[in-house]
């Protein structure tokens, strides 16, 4: 094995029939180097003071008779490497360091060469598949302005892919251009093949992680959207207006009825006596008031005024109210609720929050001596687990000769309201339900 050939035998034998003579040779050539290496650092270093005979310390590991090795016969190689037990740790220090810097002498040597091989081929095959593209289109040149003028002069309209098979040319041209052309087409067709190996094995990873993500999405799009648009105004009311407002005097405003709650930037309509079952509709077109034993009240009676709101949906749900009571959990005590109800604008202050069990319905049933109002939204963001109640009281009209509020055919029972209205099924729930025919 040669270095200067980049790892190439040089004697012209195959590798499999010089493998290990070649590899005899390279070892006792470096073992000749490395003794005489040593040999010179020995004799000229503080080994010479200390031994008496350096000869004598190179005699060899197994250098003894047969007798003492047990019949034993060293070879040849192995005689003048030194002796563990007559030479200091300096001299072994000097001989593995004589090795070493051999090795990787030798090693970058045949690395460097090898390296530099494989980039000259590389060169000289690009070179080749140039100068042949150089050829084919130099013929198909020359071929082409043969074809488009004939013997006469005139200018022939084209060229076409039969013209290369024409008798005017020469039989050695033709299958020249021939050869040339499906080298090209067979080398371009092996590349494109591998290529699509290559990647064919990564289509089912792929379309694998691709329908998780969509899945992932579909389910819990709503946990990333609702926090964004919790600070996003869900309305376009105009909250200065508003807020310039006297909440001690009473506004005569129009018949619609809507929710304001100018900290959050929302002008809602409201839907008034929803029945229950209907109130997750009544919320795809705002907000809606519904009634229960115990909370039955409208604006201005004494008792609890429930509005409930979605805090989330779905990004591809076409509901545009499905946020509108996604940034709730941050009102704070103090905070203004307005109410436009009856031509008349009621102005609620926001007394304290909660988060209950969507079970718990009773919660919403209060003992008390004057107008409130209940928003009831769920929470965590983005998700139907808990209930999250604001309440306000009433400051303005003033109310010391309000009534209370009474039942009517509206209402329902605590017991009937089973839970409270949540937000809209997620993507598995509303297969679920379709399914279950919910």
């Amino acid at each position: 094995m040669d270095s200067d050939t980049g790892g190439q035998f040089s004697n012209g034998f195959s590798r499999s029939a010089s493998s290990d003579a070649e590899r005899r040779a390279a070892v006792d050539i470096a073992r000749q180097k490395v003794l005489a290496a040593y040999a010179s650092s020995a004799q000229n270093g503080p080994l010479s003071g200390q031994n008496s005979g350096y000869t004598g310390a190179r005699q060899g590991i197994y250098s003894g008779s047969q007798a003492s090795t047990g019949g034993y016969s060293t070879p040849t190689h192995y005689k003048n490497v030194p002796n563990p037990s007559r030479v200091n740790s300096d001299s072994w220090r000097t001989y593995h360091s004589a090795w070493q810097d051999y090795y990787q002498k030798y090693y970058s040597e045949y690395y460097s060469n090898a390296a530099r091989n494989y980039i000259a081929k590389e060169r000289l095959k690009d070179a080749r598949e140039q100068a042949e593209d150089e050829e084919i289109t130099s013929m198909l040149s020359r071929i082409g302005s043969r074809n488009n003028t004939n013997k006469s002069g005139e200018t022939k309209p084209g060229l076409s892919l039969d013209s290369v098979s024409n008798d005017q040319y020469s039989g050695d041209e033709t299958e020249s251009i021939a050869d040339s052309l499906r080298r090209k087409i067979r080398k371009k067709a092996t590349d494109s093949a591998k290529k699509s190996r290559r990647h064919r094995r990564f289509i089912p990873i792929i379309a694998g992680i691709t329908v998780v993500l969509t899945i992932l999405f579909l389910q819990y799009n709503r946990m990333i959207f609702a926090p964004i648009m919790a600070y996003v105004s869900p309305g376009n009311a105009p909250a200065t207006e508003i807020e310039a407002l006297d909440p001690t005097i009473t506004q005569t405003v129009s018949a619609d009825p809507r929710l304001i709650i100018p900290k959050l930037n929302i002008d809602v309509p409201i839907n008034f006596d929803v029945p229950l079952s209907d109130v997750m509709a009544a919320m795809n077109h705002g907000v809606a008031h519904y009634r229960i034993a115990g909370a039955s009240a409208y604006p201005g009676e004494i008792g609890n005024f429930i509005i409930t709101g979605h805090s989330a949906g779905d990004v591809y749900s076409s509901n545009p109210y499905k946020y509108i009571f996604s940034g709730l959990e941050r009102l704070e005590e103090g905070d203004l609720i307005y109410v436009n109800y009856n031509s008349v604008r009621y102005t609620y202050k926001v007394s304290g929050k909660q988060v209950i069990e969507p079970t718990n319905v009773a919660a919403l049933v209060v003992q008390t001596d004057r107008p409130l109002i209940t928003l009831v939204t769920c929470t965590p963001l983005g998700t139907s687990r808990y209930r999250l109640l604001v309440t306000g009281e009433q400051i303005s009209p003033s109310y010391s000769d309000a009534s209370y509020a009474g039942g009517g055919e509206e209402t329902v029972t605590v017991d009937e309201a089973t839970e409270l209205p949540s937000n809209e099924p997620s993507f598995f729930e509303g297969i679920w339900n379709w399914l279950t025919g919910q």
